[in-house]
C-alpha cells in the first residue's frame, strides 16, 4: 500500500517508527463535465483576479482574509517550517474508553503500518490497547496542519482516526427542540417490537450502493446504444395517518421479509 506519510509514534520513552496509508477509497462513479455543443471536456483553470491572466500552480502561495480587502500571504516555506511537534511524531496525550469517543468527530481513516525493526514495540501497543479497551487520543500533522486523532486497533493492524477539533462542532439549532412532543407508551411498544423484527448483526459486505450499480448500468447502456433499463421501482408504502396502523404494518412486513430470507432456497435441503 502507498504510504502517505512517514514517521513514528511517541509512546511514554518508546518510539514505534510506522508508515500511514488510506483504508478506504471512494468507489463513486466519477463524471467528467461535457460541454452539450460539442462534446469536449470542460476544464477549469486558475486565472488572476489582478491582472486577469492564467497562473501556474507554482506560482500560488497562501493567502489569508483578514478583512477588509486586506490579505496576509504566506509562502510554502512559511508553512513548512512551522514549529510542530507533531510533523514526523503522531504523540500520545491519554488513552480513554473507546465508548467516550463520540464518531462525529472522525474525519478519515488510515492503516498504521509498522517498519520492520518496530514490530515488537507495535506488536505490543497493540495488545495493550485490545486487552485494555482503550483508544489513544493522538496528535499529528498531516497535510500541512495538526489534526487531532484516534488510534485503536483493528483486527491486527492500529488504525488511526482523524478528528475534528471540538470547536468544529455545530451545535443543534431547531426549533422543534424547544417543544415537547408526547410519546404514548403503546406507540413505543410498537416501536420497539418493530425494530427488534428488524434487529441483525451488522454486516456491510451484504450492503451494497443500488444508486452506483444504477448509474454503471446505464453508462454501459448509452456506450453500447442502448437505453436505459427501468427503474426496478418497489411498491410505496401506505400512506396513514394513524402511527400506529403504519407501525403495526411495518412489523408484519418486516416479519415477511425475514421469514423470506430465512426460508431455504428451492432444492436445498
Amino acid at each position: 500500500m502507498h504510504a502517505i506519510w512517514k514517521g513514528a509514534i511517541s509512546f511514554g520513552l518508546v518510539s514505534i517508527s510506522v508508515r500511514l496509508s488510506a483504508a478506504t477509497e471512494d468507489r463513486s462513479v466519477r463524471f467528467h463535465q461535457v460541454h452539450r455543443a460539442d462534446g469536449g471536456r470542460v476544464r477549469h483553470r486558475r486565472v488572476c483576479s489582478a491582472c486577469d491572466s492564467e497562473v501556474a500552480l507554482t506560482d500560488i502561495i497562501q493567502g489569508w482574509d483578514a478583512g477588509g480587502g486586506e490579505l496576509v500571504t504566506l509562502s510554502d516555506e512559511d508553512v513548512t517550517d512551522l514549529p510542530l511537534p507533531s510533523a514526523r511524531t503522531i504523540d500520545v496525550l491519554k488513552f480513554v474508553p473507546g465508548d467516550e469517543v463520540d464518531p462525529i468527530l472522525y474525519r478519515r481513516t488510515y492503516f498504521l503500518e509498522p517498519e520492520a525493526a518496530a514490530l515488537k514495540p507495535y506488536a505490543l501497543l497493540r495488545e495493550a490497547l485490545r486487552d485494555a479497551g482503550r483508544v489513544a487520543i493522538v496528535k499529528i500533522a498531516l497535510r500541512r496542519r495538526e489534526q487531532l486523532a484516534a488510534m485503536k486497533v483493528r483486527g491486527d493492524v492500529i488504525v488511526l482516526h482523524t478528528m475534528r477539533w471540538p470547536d468544529e462542532l455545530r451545535t443543534p439549532d431547531f426549533g422543534f427542540l424547544d417543544g415537547t412532543v408526547e410519546v404514548k407508551d403503546a406507540e413505543l411498544a410498537m416501536a420497539a417490537s418493530l425494530i427488534d423484527s428488524m434487529s441483525a448483526g451488522f454486516d456491510p459486505v451484504s450492503l451494497t450502493d443500488d444508486h452506483r450499480a444504477a448509474l454503471q448500468a446505464a453508462v454501459e447502456a448509452r456506450r453500447h446504444g442502448r437505453p436505459a433499463a427501468p427503474a426496478d421501482t418497489q411498491a410505496a408504502a401506505t400512506r396513514t395517518s394513524d402511527l400506529m396502523a403504519a407501525l403495526a404494518a411495518s412489523v408484519d412486513r418486516a416479519r415477511e421479509r425475514a421469514a423470506t430470507l430465512s426460508a431455504p432456497a428451492d432444492g436445498a435441503p
